[in-house]
């Protein structure tokens, strides 16, 4: 178990709401992410592809056959102590320039890691 999550702790939820087409110096943005929350030692951060959604704008992305977009909708979940969210908050802030980070308060029910795994 990674120090300071246990069972009954509180923490802090991130969503990043982005499109799948979205860069950051040229490369995938959800990656960049995903990469930095594995630097910074995050509990987790986990990426969801999107079928169908729509933002702001109102345009819908979707994943039909005839497509109507291409940037279809991705999800990064991220959770981890007040003070780990907080480091990383500053990069995700830089990083988004179209889209919605969002947070909540949340309680840990469990948190496993297996020493031989490789998640």
């Amino acid at each position: 178990m990674r120090e300071g999550m246990r069972k009954g702790d509180d923490a802090v939820l991130v969503r990043i709401y982005i499109g799948e087409l979205d860069r950051y110096h040229g490369k995938s943005l959800w990656e960049e992410i995903l990469k930095k929350a594995r630097e910074m030692g995050l509990a987790g951060c986990t990426v969801l592809h999107g079928v169908a959604g729509f933002g702001a704008a109102s345009h819908l992305h979707t994943s039909k056959v005839l497509r109507l977009s291409e940037d279809l909708p991705v999800l990064i979940e991220m959770v981890d102590r007040q003070d780990k969210i907080d480091e990383i908050m500053p990069f995700l802030e830089e990083v988004v320039t179209d889209g919605l980070i969002t947070t909540e308060k949340v309680k840990i029910v469990k948190y496993v890691h297996s020493k031989g795994s490789k998640a």
